[in-house]
C-alpha cells in the first residue's frame, strides 16, 4: 500500500531539533509505515536568499501536492517586505478554521492544576479575514487606517467547523465570542452567522459572550468552556491567553484546516537564544502532529503517542522551562521518555482512549482550476444611497460644514453628518471632542425613493476633492431596503 505523503518543514531557530525529536516518536510509534515526508524549505533561509515570500517554488509545489504540512517554528525578518510565513501559508491555501486545544498535563503546574480547577477546551479561530488582510493605509499627516473584513461565507466555514468538530468530539456547547456590542456590523455578522449555523446542529447548546467578558471569565472559570469560536484577531488574542492557562505556548497544538489543505505546527517562538542546545520543549509540536494523525484517520498512534506523553510528563521528565532545572531533560531525552513508554497506561491521569483504526486517508476535493468564489446571500437587492467621503482638513466642524453644504447643494445628495475619529461632531456634538486631522463626511440622497445607480456619487466626489483632499470614499448602500452602513458616536 502506498503511503500518505506529508510536507515537513522543520522550521527555524530550535525548529530543526524538536521536529527531529517528533519524528524520532512517530518513527517510534509506527506512524511512518503510513506517512512519508518530504523536507521542504522554507523560513529565515529563503528569506534571506530574497525571496520575500520566504518559501521555495519547490515547497509550494510539494505542499500543493500532498495536501498536508507538518511544521515547526517560523522566523518572520523584522522590518523590510517579508509576511509572517505562519499567516501567509493560512491565507493562500484558504486554512480557514484554526483549531488550538488547551488542557491540563499531568507534571506541568499551574495556578489551575495546585487548585484542582481542570482545563479542557478548544478555541477556534476564523483564519482569513479580520484586521489579518494586513489592509493598511496612512491617510493623513496624524492618521493610518486598518480595514477589518469580514464576510458572511468565511463566517460560515469557520462555524460549520466547528460545530462538526464539537459534534466529533462529544462537546456539548460551543461559544461563540464577540464585539458585537460595538462593531455592530462586522462582529454583528460574525455572530449571526454563527446562530444561523447552529440551526443544523440542534444537539450542541450554543451561548454567545462578548470578548472582554470572555477574556475575565476563562481566567476565573476555565472549567465552564468547552469550544469558543472567534473572529481572527480576537481568537488569537484568547488563544495566548488560553496557553498561559495551561503553562505555555510549548503545551498548545495548532491546526490549520481547510477544504483542499491542512497546516498542523507549532505555535511558539524559534527560541534562537537556545537554538542548537538541546534544551527546547518538542511538546507543542508533538501535540499538532497528533492533531494531524487524526485528521488523516491514524486515531491508534495517536491515542498510543498520547498516552506515552502524559506518562513521560506524570513520571515527572519534564524540559529546562517547566518545572525543577535541576533535574530537566534535553529535547532528544524527553523524546526517548516518550518512546520508551510507548504502549504503558498512566497511574493517576487517565489518559486517552486508543482505538483500532490506523489507516491514513484524506479525502481531497479536485484541484480548483480557477480561484474559488464563496457566497451566501446571492439573492439581495442592492442599492446606492450615498457615500461617506474621508476628507484631510484642519478646519472645525462647523465651517467644514458649511463647505461641504455649498458644495453639494445642486446635487442629489445632502450633507447628514460628520464625525472624527468616529464620534459625530455635526450637527450636533461636544466641544469637547478632541479631533484629528481626518474627517468622514456623510451625503445621503435628499429624496430616498429616488433611484440610481452609483455615477452620481462619484461625481459628488469628484465635486468635492477639487477643493479638499479626498482621503478615502464609501459608497453608502441599502440591502434589501435596510442600511449598510454604521451610525457615528452620538448620531
Amino acid at each position: 500500500m502506498s503511503k500518505l505523503r506529508i510536507a515537513l518543514a522543520p522550521g527555524d531557530g530550535i525548529g530543526p531539533e524538536v521536529t527531529r525529536a517528533c519524528m524520532d516518536v512517530l518513527d517510534a510509534a509506527g506512524v511512518l509505515d503510513h506517512l512519508e515526508f518530504f523536507e521542504v524549505e522554507m523560513g529565515e533561509r529563503v528569506f534571506a536568499a530574497g525571496d520575500s515570500r520566504g518559501m521555495s517554488d519547490e515547497a509550494i509545489a510539494t505542499i500543493e501536492e500532498t495536501g498536508l504540512l507538518y511544521k515547526g517554528p517560523m522566523g518572520t525578518p523584522i522590518g523590510g517586505g517579508g509576511k509572517s510565513i505562519n499567516v501567509s501559508l493560512r491565507k493562500m491555501y484558504g486554512a480557514f478554521a484554526n483549531v488550538r486545544h488547551f488542557q491540563s498535563l499531568p507534571g506541568v503546574e499551574t495556578v489551575y492544576s495546585k487548585a484542582g480547577v481542570p482545563v479542557d477546551f478548544y478555541v477556534i479561530r476564523e483564519n482569513i479575514e479580520d484586521t489579518y488582510g494586513g489592509i493598511e493605509h496612512r491617510l493623513t499627516n496624524d492618521v493610518v487606517e486598518c480595514k477589518r473584513l469580514i464576510s458572511a461565507p468565511g463566517s460560515d466555514q469557520v462555524h460549520r467547523a466547528a460545530f462538526r468538530l464539537a459534534r466529533r468530539l462529544g462537546i456539548e456547547k460551543v461559544h461563540c465570542g464577540h464585539k458585537a456590542n460595538i462593531m455592530k456590523m462586522s462582529d454583528g455578522l460574525f455572530l449571526d452567522r454563527f446562530h444561523v449555523i447552529a440551526k443544523d446542529f440542534p444537539d450542541i447548546a450554543t451561548e454567545d459572550v462578548i470578548i472582554d467578558a470572555l477574556c475575565m471569565k476563562l481566567v476565573l472559570a476555565p472549567q465552564d468552556y468547552q469550544m469558543v469560536v472567534l473572529t481572527n484577531l480576537q481568537g488569537d488574542i484568547v488563544s495566548d491567553l488560553a496557553a498561559g492557562l495551561v503553562g505555555g505556548l510549548g503545551f498548545a497544538p495548532s491546526a490549520n484546516i481547510g477544504n483542499h489543505i491542512s497546516i498542523f505546527e507549532a505555535v511558539h517562538g524559534t527560541a534562537p537564544d537556545i537554538a542548537g542546545q538541546d534544551k527546547a520543549n518538542p511538546t507543542s509540536l508533538l501535540l499538532s502532529g497528533l492533531m494531524m494523525l487524526r485528521h488523516v484517520g491514524m486515531l491508534k498512534q495517536a491515542g498510543t503517542i498520547e498516552n506515552a506523553l502524559l506518562k513521560t510528563l506524570e513520571d515527572g521528565v519534564h524540559t529546562g522551562d517547566f518545572g525543577d532545572r535541576a533535574t530537566a531533560s534535553g529535547t532528544s531525552a524527553f523524546a526517548k521518555a516518550i518512546i520508551e513508554r510507548l504502549g504503558q497506561w498512566l497511574g493517576e491521569h487517565p489518559g486517552v482512549a486508543v482505538p483500532e483504526e490506523d489507516s491514513p486517508s484524506v479525502e481531497r476535493p479536485e484541484r480548483p482550476t480557477t480561484n474559488t468564489l464563496i457566497r451566501t446571500f446571492t439573492q439581495v437587492r442592492s442599492r446606492p444611497v450615498g457615500a461617506d467621503l474621508y476628507l484631510e482638513s484642519t478646519l472645525a466642524a462647523t465651517e467644514l460644514a458649511q463647505h461641504m453644504k455649498r458644495l453639494s447643494e445642486d446635487t442629489p445628495f445632502e450633507l447628514t453628518m460628520m464625525s472624527n475619529r468616529g464620534t459625530q461632531l455635526w450637527p450636533s456634538g461636544s466641544i469637547y471632542t478632541e479631533c484629528v486631522d481626518y474627517w468622514r463626511v456623510r451625503f445621503e440622497l435628499r429624496d430616498r425613493s429616488r433611484e440610481m445607480g452609483q455615477g452620481p456619487v462619484v461625481a459628488l466626489m469628484n465635486k468635492i476633492a477639487e477643493k479638499f483632499p479626498v482621503v478615502d470614499f464609501q459608497p453608502l448602500k441599502e440591502f434589501d431596503g435596510r442600511r449598510g452602513y454604521s451610525l457615528a458616536q452620538g448620531q
